[in-house]
């Protein structure tokens, strides 16, 4: 029985396959945990959506901020991108099966080594804040009043967290911590909008998430993906998993038990 995680999809199914082929990935004896963003800008992620459902408990599947935004995409609050490719879920005959499935799956995974998520756990949260958070935002997606939180979660405020934040403001933190979180200020204050290397940065005053000062150690290492920039990471305490098959890079899968990293370039 072996453990893997993969980094981003975005559709890139073929590469997929031929790393479960190289690595022997057998779904009835292994897992296969996916971080986050099935979906957009690959050729095939209609299929993708249609492929991890399909491995039923053997897939283990976080949502990333690209999955929210199908769901706001379905619920007609944005037309589809010129640059994704999720027009055909929206034809498909089980487009809403696909997509009930993946408003049921979770923002935080957990492990009994490491925990996954899509962009990272808010420095100033410990492990339990992580869990509480994610687990309401969770109840709200599960429940009748989810297309208000979609409706509703874009913005880049509040860009701190503190427990006295309530309703909309909380749960709009809490997404943009575990979704969207590249950088961060010095006090901890999230940063929506630069994408680039940390070896880019000119400025003292944004730090990777994993790397602001006083950020809360936790018991468990986290497992990310998201930040196609930093060509995979591992950190102490912290692996970067998107390694930007999507954009010509390649997809990266880890094996938990041996820590062994394989990869596979993309195809076109």
């Amino acid at each position: 029985m072996a453990t893997y995680i993969v980094g981003d999809l975005q559709g890139c199914l073929d590469e997929l396959l031929l790393l479960l082929d190289k690595v022997g990935f057998d779904s009835e004896q292994d897992t296969l945990w996916f971080a986050g963003d099935l979906v957009a800008r690959g050729p095939k992620s209609l299929q993708v959506l249609r492929f991890v459902r399909s491995l039923g408990g053997a897939a283990k599947v976080i949502l990333g901020n690209h999955d929210l935004h199908l769901l706001a995409v379905s619920l007609g609050l944005f037309k589809i991108k010129n640059k994704d490719k999720t027009a055909p879920i929206f034809k498909a005959d089980d487009k809403q099966e696909l997509l009930d499935w993946l408003r049921q799956q979770p923002l935080l995974a957990e492990h009994d080594e490491f925990v996954m998520c899509h962009a990272g756990i808010s420095p100033q949260w410990s492990l339990d804040q992580a869990r509480h958070a994610a687990k309401e935002v969770e109840a709200l997606l599960h429940s009748n009043d989810w297309p208000w939180l979609i409706e509703n979660m874009y913005s880049n405020q509040p860009d701190i967290w503190s427990d006295s934040l309530h309703g909309i403001e909380r749960y709009r933190y809490i997404i943009n911590a575990f979704t969207r979180m590249r950088f961060c200020f010095s006090d901890g204050r999230l940063d929506m909008k630069c994408k680039l290397p940390p070896s880019e940065i000119n400025s003292d005053k944004l730090v990777p998430w994993f790397n602001v000062a006083n950020r809360v150690q936790l018991d468990k290492t986290v497992l990310f993906g998201h930040w196609a920039a930093l060509e995979g990471y591992e950190g102490e305490d912290v692996i970067g998993l998107d390694t930007g098959c999507v954009w010509g890079g390649s997809l990266t899968m880890l094996r938990w038990e041996d820590k062994k990293f394989f990869s596979q370039p993309a195809l076109a």
